[in-house]
C-alpha cells in the first residue's frame, strides 16, 4: 500500500512542472547571485525626456496665459480670473482622481502606466492647441477657454501622474532610480527654459503700452485700441498659435521617445498577490504612513516658498526693482543655473545623504533673499541672486522626486501585502504641490489688491512695491525655515535607506525563487 502510494505520488510529480511542485519535492537548485539591474545611459535619457512635456507646457501657460487672455483674446478681467482660478483648482483635483483610476488599472503587455501616457498624448496636444486659438464667437470665449484649459489639465495629468509613478518601475535598484531621477530633473529644468524661450521669442512682439495715468485708463485704452489695427492683432494671435504648434510638437516627440526607450518592469513579489487593494484603503494606509506625511509637510512649505517667488518674480522685477526689460533674462539665468547644478546636487546627495542635501540646498537661497530684501536696486546684484536662486531651485526640483521612492520602499516593507499604491503616493504629492501653488496665487493676488495695485500702470504705489518685496523675500524665508524644521522629523536617513535596501533585495530574491508565478498558475489551471 505504501509502495503504491509512493508510485502514484511520483507519477503525479512527473506530470507537473517543477515550479508547481511543493518546495520539499522540487529538485535542488543552486542559487546564483543576482546581478544588479543596471540602466543604460540611453534608458535614463529616454526616461528623462518624458518629463519635458509637463514642464514646457506648464511654463508657457504659467507665464503667458494671463496676458494672452487679457490682451490677445480680449477676455474681460473678471472672466480671466475665473478661468485661471478654476483651471488651477481643477488641475489639483484631477491628480488624486487619475491616481485612483491608475490604481484600478490592470497590467497589460505595455505595462500598467504606459497605456495612460500613450493614449492621453494626442488628445492633450489638441486641447493645448485650442487653448491658444481665438474663436469667432466673442460671447462664449470665456467658456471656450475654461473648457479647453480644464480638459488639457486633465489630459496632461493622465500623462504626468503615471510618468511620475514610473520611477518605481524602471529599476529595483535605489541608486539607479536616483540616477534616473537626476537625469529627469535636468531635462525638466531644461524644459522650463525651452518653454520660456520658445514662447517668449515667438510672441515677443506682444508689447502692450502701460498707462502713465491710471485714472485716465479708459481714455488711454480707447486710444491704444484705435492705433492697433486688426491685422496687427491677427498677427499676434497667429504668433501664439505658432508657439503652441512648436510646443505641441515637442510634446509628441518626447512622448514617443519615452514610450520606445523605457520598459515598465513589474516587481517580482507583486505576481504572488491576489487582487489590488481598494483605492480608499490604499489611501488610508498611505496617509497613515509617517515618513510620507512628514516628507509631504516639509516640501509643502518649501514649495510654497519657491512658488511665491515664481508667481511674483515678474512684478517684483518690473515695479520694485525697476528692471522691466530684464525679466526674461533674469528668468533664463535662474533656469540655466538650476540646469547646470542638478548633477552637482546628485553627486552631493550620493556623497553626503539626502537629508543633508535638503538642508544645504534649500537653505542656500536664504542669504541671497536677505540680500535682495535689504539692498537697493542693483542689476548686477540681482543677476548674482538669480544664479544663486537657480542653485537652490535645482535642489528643490531634484530632492522630492529622489526621496519619494525611499518612502515607498519603506511602505512596502511595512505593508508587504499592499501593492498598486505607487500612483497614490505620487498623485497626492503632486496634488499638495499644486495646492501650494493655488494658495500662493490667492495670497499674492489678495495682498496686491489690498495694497492698491494699479492694472497696467507704468509704476505702482509704495505700498505695492513693499508688498512685492515681502512676497518675494521675507515670506519665502519664513516658509523655508519652517519646512526645514519639519524635515528634522523625517525618519529615513542613509542608514535606514541601506537597511531597507537589503530587506527589499531579500524579499525580491525570495519572490523570484518562489514556486507560484503567474505562468505557473496558468499552467496548473490548464492541466486541471
Amino acid at each position: 500500500m505504501a509502495k503504491g502510494e509512493g508510485a502514484e505520488s511520483g507519477s503525479a510529480a512527473g506530470l507537473l512542472p517543477t515550479g508547481i511542485l511543493p518546495v520539499a519535492e522540487r529538485p535542488a537548485q543552486v542559487k546564483e547571485p543576482k546581478k544588479k539591474q543596471q540602466l543604460s545611459i540611453c534608458n535614463k535619457l529616454c526616461y528623462a525626456v518624458g518629463g519635458a512635456p509637463y514642464q514646457v507646457t506648464g511654463c508657457a501657460l504659467g507665464f503667458f496665459l494671463q496676458i494672452y487672455l487679457l490682451d490677445v483674446a480680449q477676455v474681460d478681467p473678471f472672466s480671466a480670473s475665473i478661468i485661471l482660478f478654476v483651471g488651477r483648482a481643477w488641475d489639483a483635483f484631477t491628480d488624486p482622481l487619475v491616481g485612483f483610476c491608475i490604481s484600478k488599472s490592470s497590467w497589460t503587455r505595455l505595462g500598467r502606466l504606459m497605456p495612460w501616457i500613450i493614449f492621453s498624448t494626442p488628445l492633450a496636444i489638441i486641447a493645448y492647441f485650442l487653448i491658444w486659438f481665438v474663436p469667432d464667437f466673442p460671447q462664449g470665449q470665456a467658456l471656450w477657454y475654461l473648457l479647453f484649459y480644464c480638459l488639457f489639465e486633465t489630459l496632461v495629468t493622465c500623462f504626468h501622474v503615471p510618468y511620475s509613478a514610473l520611477t518605481m518601475f524602471i529599476s529595483t535598484e535605489q541608486s539607479e532610480r536616483d540616477s534616473a531621477t537626476a537625469y529627469r530633473m535636468t531635462v525638466e529644468v531644461l524644459g522650463t527654459v525651452l518653454g520660456t524661450a520658445i514662447q517668449g521669442q515667438i510672441v515677443g512682439q506682444v508689447d502692450m503700452p502701460c498707462l502713465q495715468d491710471p485714472n485716465d485708463s479708459a481714455l488711454a485704452t480707447e486710444g491704444a485700441n484705435r492705433t492697433q489695427s486688426t491685422t496687427s492683432l491677427k498677427e499676434t494671435q497667429n504668433a501664439y498659435l505658432l508657439a503652441a504648434g512648436v510646443i505641441a510638437s515637442i510634446y509628441v516627440v518626447c512622448a514617443v521617445i519615452l514610450t520606445l526607450g523605457v520598459r515598465e518592469q513589474r516587481e517580482p513579489y507583486e505576481t504572488q498577490q491576489a487582487e489590488p487593494m481598494s483605492f480608499f484603503r490604499g489611501l488610508r494606509l498611505v496617509m497613515s504612513h509617517g515618513p510620507y506625511v512628514k516628507l509631504i509637510a516639509g516640501f509643502l512649505f518649501t514649495s510654497l516658498a519657491f512658488m511665491l517667488v515664481e508667481g511674483n518674480f515678474a512684478l517684483f522685477c518690473t515695479y520694485t526693482l525697476g528692471f522691466r526689460n530684464e525679466f526674461q533674462n533674469l528668468l533664463l539665468a535662474i533656469m540655466l543655473s538650476a540646469t547646470f547644478t542638478i548633477p552637482v546636487w546628485q553627486w552631493f546627495l550620493t556623497r553626503f545623504g539626502k537629508k543633508t542635501a535638503v538642508y544645504v540646498g534649500i537653505s542656500s537661497a536664504v542669504p541671497f533673499l536677505i540680500l535682495v530684501a535689504f539692498t537697493e536696486s542693483n542689476l548686477i546684484v540681482t543677476y548674482v541672486v538669480a544664479v544663486a536662486a537657480g542653485i537652490s531651485v535645482a535642489a528643490a526640483f531634484l530632492l522630492p522626486w529622489s526621496m519619494l521612492p525611499d518612502v515607498i520602499d519603506d511602505f512596502h516593507l511595512k505593508q508587504p501585502q499592499s501593492h498598486g499604491t505607487e500612483p497614490i503616493f505620487f498623485s497626492f504629492y503632486v496634488f499638495f504641490t499644486k495646492f501650494a501653488s493655488g494658495v500662493s496665487l490667492g495670497i499674492s493676488t489678495l495682498s496686491l489688491d489690498f495694497a492698491g495695485y494699479e492694472t497696467r500702470g507704468c509704476s505702482q504705489p509704495t505700498r505695492v512695491k513693499f508688498t512685492l518685496k515681502m512676497l518675494v523675500t521675507i515670506a519665502p524665508i519664513a516658509l523655508i525655515l519652517l519646512g526645514l524644521l519639519l524635515f528634522k522629523l523625517y525618519p529615513i536617513d542613509e542608514e535606514k535607506r541601506r537597511q531597507n535596501k537589503k530587506a527589499l533585495q531579500a524579499l525580491r530574491e525570495e519572490a523570484s525563487s518562489s514556486g507560484y508565478s503567474d505562468t505557473d498558475s496558468t499552467e496548473l489551471a490548464s492541466i486541471l
